[in-house]
């Protein structure tokens, strides 16, 4: 039988021990609220709602855009030069108008002109084979013909530095010698596959992958606070290429998820897995007669090897021309100013040999 007065002597310990700590809980509550602060944290907020979408609905999204077959239009570019990333100095150009004529499957026509004055700084062609080069403007000894191929990677051109220090103490030159530098490494290829998104077409040794992402960045809506972060979800879809056990990244599309489905990013890698380039699509807009086709009407192109980025925006996307076909040679540039030429695979070889 149970002793009620033992078992009694054996809870009042239990009972004291267990007053005792409420005690300090009360008392430990009691002095944050007299002494303590409180400061209230800003959460990014989930931009919502999320629209959902399988693969082959990502698919028709891609192929929706690679379905434009040509485009000529009148554009905003902004050029910055990273050359200097690594100490954190990049050399950002002023803007210049822009005229691009583009058409599948790799051609391009881009001439470069001074504001308002409709003065040409350059012209840059690309056949999807070779591309050509021409730097217009500036002191005599920086103007040039440059010609490549496309598939080559060739070493950074730099201007002849004749007159070093004169140029550096002339703020003007020095400027235009920057610009022409710039200029001169720009490939008009690397633009061909930005602006005109290449279709997805699934084939053997091909495969897809997608993925969740969430993504922690800077609330770029119009009615957006300065400074106010967002979480932004995202679908990825990432293409490799299998063999022998073996799979390589070649493409990776990122899909703004929120309110809809929209091709928002695309990266692309060589066989080594670096980043080649990395292409943000922004603003999208109604192009053509009628407003009829969705297109991105700001595109920025990153090409972090190469040291520079790229902003492109369309002056008025409903004037742009789409679909037009346009003759091969349109888009093979000739030297008809004589200018000095520059050939890399020439000079190539030359170096190689050396």
């Amino acid at each position: 039988m149970i002793n009620p007065f033992r078992a009694y002597k054996s809870y009042l310990p239990r009972a004291s021990s267990l007053f005792f700590l409420l005690a300090i809980v009360i008392a430990a509550n009691g002095c944050a609220g007299l002494f303590g602060t409180h400061k209230r944290v800003q959460v990014p907020q989930l931009l919502t709602p999320l629209a959902d979408a399988d693969k082959n609905a990502l698919f028709q999204e891609v192929n929706r855009l690679a379905s434009v077959k040509s485009l000529h239009a009148k554009v905003d570019l902004t050029f910055e030069d990273n050359s200097f990333a690594e100490s954190g100095i990049a050399e950002k150009y002023k803007q210049a108008d822009a005229t691009v004529t583009l058409q599948r499957p790799g051609e391009i026509y881009l001439v470069i002109q001074v504001p308002f004055i409709a003065k040409d700084i350059a012209q840059m062609t690309s056949d999807g084979e070779h591309f050509r080069v021409a730097i217009l403007q500036g002191d005599e000894k920086f103007r040039r013909f440059v010609k490549g191929t496309n598939s080559a990677v060739y070493e950074k051109l730099d201007v002849d530095g004749q007159n070093e220090k004169e140029v550096k103490g002339d703020k003007k030159r020095m400027s235009e010698k920057l610009t022409v530098s710039a200029l001169s490494n720009l490939r008009p290829q690397h633009l061909t596959d930005a602006l005109m998104v290449p279709a997805i077409a699934p084939t053997d040794g091909v495969s897809y992958s997608q993925s969740e992402f969430y993504n922690e960045e800077l609330d770029t809506r119009p009615q957006a606070k300065k400074g106010t972060r967002i979480i932004r979800g995202y679908y990825l879809l990432e293409e490799l290429s299998v063999k022998g056990g073996d799979a390589k990244l070649h493409r990776r599309f990122w899909f703004d998820r929120v309110g809809g489905i929209r091709l928002a990013r695309l990266q692309t890698f060589d066989d080594r897995g670096l980043l080649i380039t990395d292409v943000s699509y922004l603003d999208e807009k109604g192009f053509g007669d009628a407003a009829a086709r969705r297109l991105p009407a700001r595109i920025e192109i990153t090409r972090p090897h190469d040291r520079y980025k790229l902003s492109i925006t369309y002056q008025a996307p409903e004037s742009v021309v789409l679909d037009r076909e346009y003759r091969p040679e349109a888009f093979v540039l000739e030297n008809k100013w004589q200018l000095p030429e520059v050939d890399l695979d020439a000079r190539q070889k030359t170096t190689n040999r050396d």
